[in-house]
């Protein structure tokens, strides 16, 4: 019912004409396949260097999106996606995020080489950090959906954070530190290297606002 109100408003649609008629750049990360509705605007904020879209896949197998992101779009729709935009000279990144250690940390260069295939521009990442609840949610999950490696997939997220599931600290949270942590870096190094060698995304044209500063920018 949200769903088909939020379409009937066409919400996001209206948002992007708004960034169109302004020239404001735009950046929209997202897991959904639903971001074709608006190609047409996409298209023409494209012409003009205004846009950049992320789109996250954590994996490439089914049963493992199923697991971390049901009720998700399938793995073969975002890259769908991924190809129709790319195909209109959008420019794509794509998230793994977050990288599971003994869940998805396998699949770096495999999902690399596939993202680029489809015309990705870029690939980045973000290790999995469990903040606040998030930590005994996700700890009571996976003793029950993946019971026989529970331990292991815990003990090694707690490796990337010092000992804890958790961690806020700015410059550390999003890429982890520890063994487990430089092993995940180096092979995503790696496979951007291979795959990704003389791909990057477009910069996006400030040109408007180029006296605006937002130092909270500085923190990504």
């Amino acid at each position: 019912m949200l769903s088909t109100y939020r379409k009937k408003l066409a919400i996001t649609s209206n948002i992007l004409r708004v960034f169109l008629k302004y020239k404001h750049p735009v950046s929209i990360i997202t897991k959904n396949i639903l971001i074709l509705r608006d190609l047409d605007i996409l298209i023409k904020l494209a012409a003009l260097n205004l846009i950049h879209v992320s789109i996250s896949i954590t994996s490439l197998d089914e049963n493992t999106r199923r697991i971390l992101e049901p009720r998700t779009a399938s793995i073969n729709k975002r890259l769908k996606t991924i190809k129709i935009l790319s195909d209109h000279n959008i420019p794509v990144n794509v998230m793994m995020a977050p990288i599971i250690p003994a869940i998805n940390s396998h699949e770096i260069f495999k999902l690399v080489k596939k993202v680029s295939e489809v015309g990705a521009s870029s690939v980045a990442y973000t290790i999995i950090r469990l903040n606040g609840a998030i930590g005994e949610i996700f700890t009571d999950w996976v003793k029950i959906i993946l019971p026989e490696r529970a331990n292991k997939i815990l003990h090694q997220i707690q490796d990337c954070h010092g000992g804890q599931l958790n961690d806020s600290r700015i410059g550390k949270r999003m890429r982890g530190e520890g063994k487990i942590a430089e092993q995940v870096a180096v092979h995503f190094r790696l496979a951007k290297k291979q795959y990704f060698d003389n791909k990057c995304l477009p910069p996006l044209d400030y040109a408007l606002y180029s006296n605006y500063k937002n130092p909270q920018l500085k923190l990504f």
